[in-house]
């Protein structure tokens, strides 16, 4: 099994307290392009969080823990609610059918956002109230984020999946084009298999 030096991006951002935005921005197109390429193989993750993404020795990001993933046909609808709840979809916390690409998004959207902020966007003790809070309340977005690292998020975590961002629709969004670095680990050897 390869051995990933950088431990968890969860600790990462804890150190760091906020991500910069052009790493997280970096970050981030690794993170798209492995679900991307995920969703072509017919593959939800539907657990995306920090302590799922792990970082090598350059900073590239590798997803681990499959244990709640399933596979799909394109335009299969899934069913089980799974996954940590803070990182859940709105259309998934409601126990309702969802596509798992958008389900993954909405997760991506959340990364972001804790990278970029050093929190979550809804937390409560209490898992009704947290619940509540992913299907009611707006995300609060915090001015010192540059407006285009504002524009992404609000896109990102839209509760109506339907009007929430595409994979194509974020490639073309202009906070992430904002960076000259680019994803340079390919999608594929993003990807760390552990079960369980």
């Amino acid at each position: 099994m390869e051995y990933v030096s950088g431990g968890e991006l969860s600790d990462y951002i804890v150190a760091k307290k906020r991500v910069k935005e052009e790493e997280a921005c970096r970050l981030f197109k690794q993170i798209i392009e492995a679900v991307e390429y995920l969703h072509k193989m017919g593959i939800a993750h539907r657990d995306l969080k920090p302590e799922n993404i792990l970082l090598d020795y350059n900073k590239n990001i590798k997803i681990i823990d499959f244990g709640l993933s399933n596979t799909y046909r394109q335009g299969e609808m899934l069913r089980t609610a799974c996954g940590s709840p803070c990182y859940a979809s709105p259309e998934m916390i409601a126990g309702q059918h969802y596509f798992g690409l958008a389900a993954d998004i909405w997760s991506c959207g959340i990364i972001l956002y804790t990278m970029l902020c050093g929190q979550l966007p809804f937390e409560d003790k209490n898992a009704n109230s947290l619940y509540r809070k992913i299907l009611e309340d707006e995300v609060i977005l915090p001015r010192y984020l540059s407006l285009a690292a504002r524009d992404i998020l609000k896109h990102l975590l839209i509760k109506e999946p339907a009007r929430r961002y595409t994979v194509y629709e974020i490639h073309s969004n202009p906070w992430y084009n904002t960076s000259n670095t680019r994803a340079s680990a390919a999608p594929e050897s993003s990807l760390v298999i552990i079960l369980g």
